[in-house]
C-alpha cells in the first residue's frame, strides 16, 4: 500500500482542483471558493476552514502553481481580510465564526477592513477611546476610527474598543467583528496626496454588536489586536520578490531606458545603493520565512516592515528624479473612491502613495522602539501610565 505524503496530496488537490476549475473559463470568486474548500486556501489553517492543518511552507509552492496557471490572487480585492483578519478569525473566532466569514472572506465577495487607529490613539493603540458598554445579550459602540483602509468597501471590520475603563488600558480592551453596513456606521474618505480616498473616518453611534461576535473574551483585545498587527507587518513588508525583481527591477529597467548622456556615475551609484538595500531586505524576509515556517517568528517582521517602507520610499524618489521634469507631471488629483488598496498606475503616483508606507501598519518610528527594546535590549520609553486605570490617564 502506498503512502500518500503531504506534497503528493497538495498535487493531486491542485491538480483536481485546476482540472474541473479550469481558471481561464472560471469566474474568480468561483474558482477561490473551490480552492478553498480543497484547503488550498490557507494551507495552515484547520481543515474544514480553508486549510489542511499542514505547515505553511506549502502554501508558496500552491501560489506559484495557481498563478501560474492563469487563478485569481485573492489578496488583491480583499488585501486587509486576507493578510490579517482571516488569521485573527482563525486563531480568536468560535467555530461558527469561522465557518460564516472566512470562505467568503477569502473569495473577495465579503471585504473586511481593520478599525484599530483612532484621532488620540494611533501609534499607542492601546490608549484608544471607544467605547462598548454591555446591554444584555449586545454591546453597543459609541467612537471614532481613523485610517481604515477600504472601509468604504467593506461588509465586515474588526473592531477593538474599550470595555473597561477602570482596568490599565492594555488589560480594557475587547475586540468584536462589526457590520460595516449598519444604520449606525458612518464612514467617511480621507482624501490623499494621490487624489484617491484609499483610507477613512468611521463614526460608531450607538452601535450594537451581538455578544456572539466577539473574538476571545472580554479584556483579550490586546493579544488579539498583537495578532493582527504581527500579520499585518509580514504582510506589508514580508513579501519574497526574485531577485532584482519588484519595485527595484522598475528603478534598474528605467534607467536602461536613459539616453547615454543621463545614464551618469552620480545615478549608477545611487541605483546600486537602493539595490543593495534592496537585496539585503528580501533575504531578511527569507530568513524570517524560514523561522515562521519552523514556529518561531522573531523580531524579522518588525525589520522588515521598517525598512521594506525606508526603501520603497527611497527607490520611487530615485525614479521620479530618473524621469528629470517628466517625473515633476501627475495626471490628476481627482477625488476616487478606489476598489482595491494601493493602486500602481504610475510611478509618480507610486512615489506619492509610498510616503505613507512609513505610516500604515504601525510607524518607522514605532518599529525601532520594538527592536531597541526587544532586540537589543535598550531601555524602554518611560511609561508612566503603565499601571494607571485607563480612566485616570490624562487625555486631550
Amino acid at each position: 500500500m502506498s503512502v500518500v505524503t503531504e506534497e503528493s496530496l497538495i498535487d493531486q488537490l491542485i491538480d483536481d482542483l485546476l482540472a474541473k476549475f479550469p481558471p481561464k473559463t472560471t469566474a474568480p470568486q468561483e474558482f477561490l471558493g473551490a480552492q478553498f474548500d480543497r484547503g488550498l486556501a490557507w494551507v495552515h489553517f484547520p481543515e474544514g476552514h480553508g486549510g489542511l492543518g499542514l505547515s505553511p511552507k506549502f502554501q508558496k509552492a500552491i501560489n506559484e502553481r495557481i498563478f501560474a496557471a492563469g487563478g485569481p490572487n485573492p489578496v488583491m480585492a480583499n488585501p486587509i481580510g486576507h493578510g490579517m483578519c482571516g488569521p485573527t478569525v482563525v486563531e480568536w473566532g468560535s467555530e461558527e465564526q469561522k465557518t460564516r466569514y472566512l470562505r467568503p472572506l477569502f473569495t473577495g465577495e465579503e471585504v473586511w477592513c481593520q478599525l484599530f487607529s483612532e484621532p488620540g490613539a494611533g501609534s499607542d493603540v492601546a490608549g484608544l477611546s471607544a467605547r462598548a458598554v454591555k446591554d444584555g445579550e449586545e454591546w453597543i459602540i459609541n467612537g471614532q476610527k481613523v485610517w481604515t483602509t477600504l472601509a468604504h468597501l467593506s461588509r465586515w471590520g474588526l473592531l477593538l474598543v474599550r470595555t473597561d475603563t477602570e482596568a490599565v488600558k492594555h488589560a480594557g480592551l475587547t475586540a468584536f467583528v462589526v457590520d460595516m453596513h449598519a444604520p449606525t456606521v458612518e464612514v467617511r474618505p480621507l482624501r490623499q496626496m494621490t487624489g484617491e480616498a484609499e483610507f477613512n473616518e468611521v463614526y460608531f453611534t450607538d452601535t450594537r454588536i451581538p455578544s456572539a461576535e466577539m473574538l476571545g473574551k472580554p479584556g483579550d483585545g490586546w493579544r488579539v489586536s498583537i495578532t493582527t498587527l504581527m500579520n499585518e507587518r509580514v504582510s506589508i513588508g514580508g513579501a519574497i520578490p526574485l531577485r532584482g525583481s519588484g519595485t527595484i527591477g522598475l528603478a534598474t529597467r528605467l534607467r536602461s531606458t536613459l539616453s547615454y548622456e543621463s545614464k551618469t556615475p552620480v545615478n549608477r551609484d545611487a541605483l546600486m545603493k537602493v539595490w543593495i538595500r534592496a537585496e539585503l531586505l528580501r533575504l531578511t524576509n527569507i530568513r524570517a520565512s524560514q523561522n515562521r515556517r519552523l514556529g518561531v517568528p522573531g523580531p524579522e517582521g518588525s525589520i522588515a516592515k521598517m525598512e521594506h517602507a525606508n526603501v520603497n520610499k527611497d527607490i520611487y524618489e530615485l525614479c521620479v528624479n530618473l524621469m528629470g521634469m517628466e517625473g515633476t507631471l501627475y495626471s490628476s488629483y481627482e477625488m476616487v473612491r478606489p476598489k482595491t488598496a494601493s493602486s500602481y498606475e504610475s510611478l509618480q503616483k507610486s512615489f506619492l502613495r509610498s510616503r505613507a508606507n512609513s505610516i500604515e501598519g504601525g510607524t518607522t518610528e514605532v518599529m525601532k522602539n520594538i527592536l531597541g527594546e526587544r532586540v537589543l535590549g535598550l531601555p524602554g520609553d518611560v511609561r508612566v501610565d503603565r499601571e494607571v486605570p485607563w480612566s485616570k490617564v490624562p487625555r486631550n
